[in-house]
């Protein structure tokens, strides 16, 4: 026997609930399947344009890599010829200068770029006035009321007795020379007017005298110019640190110095105005004129003139102002 259950449902037509759940799941797969859709899109293009950037970062790398490579070549080529230019230096003879006078400072070592020691007739025209001790103006004053050797000791007069050998150890063998300082007076160093500093012994007797020297009393330019252009001179190098404060007394009468009555020692300071009027008519009246003017300026306190005046000097006649570093020579 067999038993048949049989289920019926009546007035299906009539319910739509499961019908419409069901399209709503419907309609909302297929938004979600677009949005899926865009977002695979953009997806899409992105990774193509990092892909284009990943190629394009490739192929800026390659470049790098050869460019590096050549440069690691070419350093190694370069490296390689630098080491055949020592190799070739080392086996070369040293250049014997024989136009040079040696002392103990040796060779051409601490060489000032530009100043060059030259000139058949070399006159060397060091201040040695009491504002070469010292750069301060408090300083020169306590070394002016100090001992002889305390002047002498002086942190410019000792720079200023190296700037003299090295200027005298540079002077050509076939060169005449002359040393004169100057401060209120002139002094001429060596036994002669002009003398060939072609022997070592020749300059340590003139540094034995340059040692002498005490740095003190005024500048008075004109007088060390008066004694070079006696001479004959073709090249000057003067060492000094600023203006004149002194000068021949004539220039009382005239019409510029009406208001500097210290140039005549009537006063224990001079103003800037009357240093400057006094450089221009020492030089005026220096008689110079086809002479090479070479001026080391060692600094001092309160002579602001002073650089642009000897400048315009030195470059006239053809000549170099340096004020050179504090560490030369």
């Amino acid at each position: 026997m067999v038993l048949v259950f049989m289920l019926v449902k009546h007035n299906v037509s009539s319910s739509t609930t499961e019908t419409d759940l069901l399209a709503g799941d419907v309609q909302r797969l297929e938004v979600q399947q677009e949005e899926l859709q865009q977002t695979l899109a953009q997806l899409l293009n992105i990774s193509q344009s990092e892909a284009e950037k990943i190629a394009q970062l490739r192929a800026r790398l390659t470049q790098l890599e050869q460019s590096l490579s050549q440069k690691q070549l070419s350093l190694v080529q370069k490296k390689d010829q630098l080491a055949a230019l020592k190799n070739d230096i080392s086996k070369r003879p040293l250049a014997q200068k024989e136009d040079l006078v040696e002392d103990d400072r040796g060779g051409e070592e601490n060489y000032l770029m530009g100043l060059k020691v030259e000139g058949r007739r070399v006159a060397v025209l060091i201040d040695s006035s009491a504002s070469m001790t010292d750069e301060k103006l408090l300083d020169i004053i306590k070394r002016k009321n100090g001992s002889v050797a305390d002047k002498k000791r002086g942190p410019k007069w000792l720079r200023t007795r190296k700037t003299v050998r090295w200027l005298l150890a540079r002077v050509p063998k076939t060169s005449q020379l002359a040393v004169i300082s100057y401060n209120g007076s002139v002094k001429s160093l060596g036994s002669t007017n002009w003398f060939k500093a072609d022997k070592p012994a020749t300059l340590q007797g003139l540094y034995s005298e340059l040692d002498k020297i005490v740095p003190e009393g005024a500048t008075n330019l004109q007088k060390g110019l008066q004694a070079v252009s006696g001479r004959g001179a073709t090249d000057l190098y003067v060492i000094t640190d600023g203006l004149p404060t002194v000068g021949e007394s004539r220039y009382a009468s005239l019409n510029p110095f009406a208001s500097c009555s210290s140039l005549l020692g009537k006063s224990s300071t001079i103003s800037g105005e009357c240093r400057l009027k006094l450089f221009r008519q020492t030089i005026k009246d220096s008689k110079l004129s086809g002479i090479k003017v070479n001026v080391i300026l060692l600094p001092i306190e309160g002579d602001p003139d002073a650089v642009n005046e000897y400048w315009g000097w030195a470059a006239l006649s053809g000549g170099l102002m340096i004020s050179p570093a504090v560490n030369w020579p």
